[in-house]
């Protein structure tokens, strides 16, 4: 269903080399009925699936590391971020595409997972939808040593944490990104682990 106080009157391609940046103006009626135009850039690269992996039996949680250029270019010194387990949907269905990013970036094979919830991460500006995830794994499911895709240039670290080590390394400033945040807190007020 649309916004009928939202009438879209243009949109410009700006960039379509890594994802597609519009540029789009629209009109927008207030409650008053007066109408504004505004304009806005709009970044489009899809949606995506993270997941965290947890072991209730050892409590622990499978988490990733890698580079983040963006991160890098706004104060992170080391451009590194640890995160949950996450990827873009590409044609697969939300629940498909997280339980092959599992596999791609930590080498786990996971047959059943459960969403926890859909989330826009930046709306002001990305239109991406953002599904969570968690998924119990063990030793028995690892059937490779992770890493990411080497055609996707990706170079993931796999980390094993106690579950305590990584909520705490939310207050320590470890880790600082939101999904994995969303996730950790969910396990902890679901107790999960």
């Amino acid at each position: 269903m649309k916004n009928p106080e939202i009438k879209v009157t243009e949109t410009n391609l700006l960039s379509d080399n890594w994802y597609i940046l519009n540029k789009v103006t629209f009109d927008y009626q207030k409650k008053d009925g007066k109408v504004e135009s505004h304009i806005r850039e709009v970044y489009d690269r899809g949606n995506g699936a993270a997941i965290l992996l947890y072991n209730s039996a050892k409590k622990t949680v499978i988490l990733t590391r890698q580079f983040r250029l963006p991160t890098y270019l706004n104060g992170n010194k080391t451009g590194m971020m640890i995160e949950v387990c996450a990827g873009l949907l590409d044609q697969d269905n939300a629940e498909q595409a997280v339980i092959r990013e599992t596999e791609e970036e930590t080498g786990y094979r996971l047959k059943k997972v459960q969403k926890v919830i859909e989330t826009y991460m930046s709306p002001g500006s990305v239109t991406e939808i953002l599904y969570l995830f968690v998924g119990e794994y063990d030793e028995t499911m690892k059937v490779n040593d992770g890493g990411g895709l080497d055609a996707e240039q990706e170079n993931i670290e796999v980390l094993e944490y106690t579950f305590e080590e990584a909520y705490n390394m939310i207050e320590s400033g470890e880790i600082t990104d939101a999904k994995t945040i969303l996730l950790l807190q969910h396990a902890k007020i679901k107790n999960l682990i």
